[in-house]
């Protein structure tokens, strides 16, 4: 690097003498676990490289989250073109936080320093956008996970955060959030910082001016979903999108909704994709595809899908809760699919009637409500579940935002639910719940305006939801079979 810090390298070349196009791998979580994926773009045709970033395994320097990439990545790919086995030609790939190292290397770059393709799987954008929803909650259970396998430490180690909640199974309840180094028993400096990043509107300014070739790949189950559909949508250059019905790590983490057919290879996509970004032959206007789950279809993200209103009190029947208590004390729980059925009401409780026939969702989803806080801040939580007819649970998709409204004064509140694809059958059941936390996911709010990293003091909130002129707004397609079928390989590299 410019500063004379050596950064540690695996390399390698396709048979034959060259030069080749290259990809660069640039990750946090040990160059050696990508042998087989170097191999694999080698025996393609591909120079392959990955990379240690610096401060971590065999890397010089130290290891400060998302500081370094953007520079440390540009003077890698300088160094991988003056190679004699390079053509010049760069594909920079990484997933989740390599996903961040790659579009670094993109967004943060001078037009002749950039790579000519990117393939940004799950992207974990920047630390204010992992640390925070755009919605304001602080995305706790995650951050607290990550941070304490990875953050400020030269290795990783993947069970630091189970080992301390075998010690202290209330570890993450403890105040302030601040304070969670010191429970973890773990010296982490950079904790504090970062939930005082703040999301600033660059990431998207800087990708509207992004004219390489993208490959956006995401979950519909990924936390980072949304954040993917928004870096397809705003990309200038010729931009391709893959949602499936996956987890973080993608096909490695199905979905219960998930199918034989949504089973792709994706390493033989990436290869594939990269062919035709460095020979010119994408098409350069925005292509995206998503996995219809609990169907076997794929079809394209389209924008053009208005939503459908399901109104509470006629659509959906009020089953209890329409004034409850958001008690941080006893919150709502983000990982427990059952409703408590003693104590006071702790949310707003709705169901619609059994669905008639199959209902196909593809797009983004939302609530809107009238609603009333009787505290200067309120977290509002919004919980759709899918019922099957035996009444068995599986989750639909979740949605929280932060208000500062006037206390005890009625407010209109839009509560975005993200990106849904998926085929429900006849016999469903929607089950919405709306409350005032959805924690360990998310830290909780303490309903009294102070900052929930720092606040130890936490009050109940009496809630109020008023059913007329609120709707659950879901992309439904007005009939069954009406999106046309694709082929994603297909769709997606041409």
């Amino acid at each position: 690097m410019a500063d004379g810090t050596r950064l540690a390298a695996d390399r390698c070349l396709p048979s034959g003498d060259g030069p080749f196009p290259a990809v660069l791998i640039r990750t946090p979580y040990d160059r050696r676990r990508h042998r087989p994926e170097l191999r694999s773009w080698a025996a393609a045709g591909f120079a392959a490289v990955a990379q240690d970033v610096r401060g971590r395994y065999a890397s010089e320097g130290q290891w400060h989250p998302y500081r370094s990439e953007a520079a440390d990545g540009v003077a890698t790919l300088r160094w991988m073109r003056e190679q004699p086995w390079s053509s010049g030609q760069v594909v920079a790939y990484g997933s989740s936080y390599g996903a961040h190292c790659a579009l670094a290397s993109v967004l943060g770059a001078p037009a002749a320093d950039r790579p000519d393709a990117v393939i940004a799987a799950v992207p974990a954008l920047g630390a204010a956008e992992t640390a925070r929803e755009p919605t304001g909650p602080e995305r706790l259970l995650a951050r607290a996970g990550w941070w304490a396998a990875h953050g400020d430490r030269s290795m990783s180690d993947e069970t630091a955060l189970e080992q301390a909640l075998a010690r202290d199974p209330h570890l993450l309840e403890h105040l302030p959030v601040t304070d969670f180094p010191y429970r973890l028993q773990r010296v982490l400096p950079s904790w504090p910082q970062l939930w005082k990043a703040e999301r600033d509107g660059a990431t998207w300014a800087r990708a509207a001016a992004a004219d390489v070739p993208l490959l956006a790949v995401g979950g519909t189950r990924d936390p980072f979903r949304d954040d993917t559909v928004e870096l397809w949508r705003h990309w200038r250059g010729p931009a391709r999108l893959l949602l499936g019905p996956w987890g973080h790590a993608l096909t490695a983490s199905p979905g219960p909704e998930a199918r034989p057919e949504h089973k792709l290879n994706l390493g033989r996509l990436y290869i594939r994709w990269a062919r035709a970004a460095l020979t010119g032959g994408l098409t350069k206007d925005r292509r995206g595809v998503t996995a219809l789950g609990g169907s076997a279809w794929w079809a394209s993200v389209d924008d053009s899908t208005q939503p459908t209103l399901y109104p509470f009190g006629t659509a959906l029947r009020l089953v209890g809760g329409r004034g409850f208590e958001a008690d941080p004390q006893r919150p709502f729980l983000s990982h427990d699919l059952h409703v408590p059925t003693t104590g006071g009401a702790d949310r707003c409780l709705l169901i619609t009637p059994p669905l008639p026939r199959p209902l196909d969702l593809r797009g983004p989803a939302e609530v809107r409500m009238a609603a009333l806080a009787d505290t200067p801040s309120a977290d509002w939580v919004v919980r759709v579940v899918a019922l099957d007819p035996r009444g068995a649970a599986d989750h639909l998709a979740t949605g929280i935002v932060r208000r500062t409204d006037p206390p005890d004064e009625a407010a209109r509140i839009s509560v975005p639910l993200g990106f849904v694809s998926r085929r429900l059958s006849p016999g469903t059941r929607l089950r919405i719940e709306i409350g005032g936390h959805h924690f360990p996911a998310h830290a909780r709010n303490p309903h009294s305006g102070e900052d929930p990293v720092t606040a130890t003091r936490l009050l109940r909130s009496r809630r109020s939801v008023t059913l007329e002129g609120s709707a659950l707004a879901l992309p439904a397609a007005p009939a069954p079979h009406r999106f046309e079928r694709v082929h994603p390989l297909q769709e997606l590299c041409r």
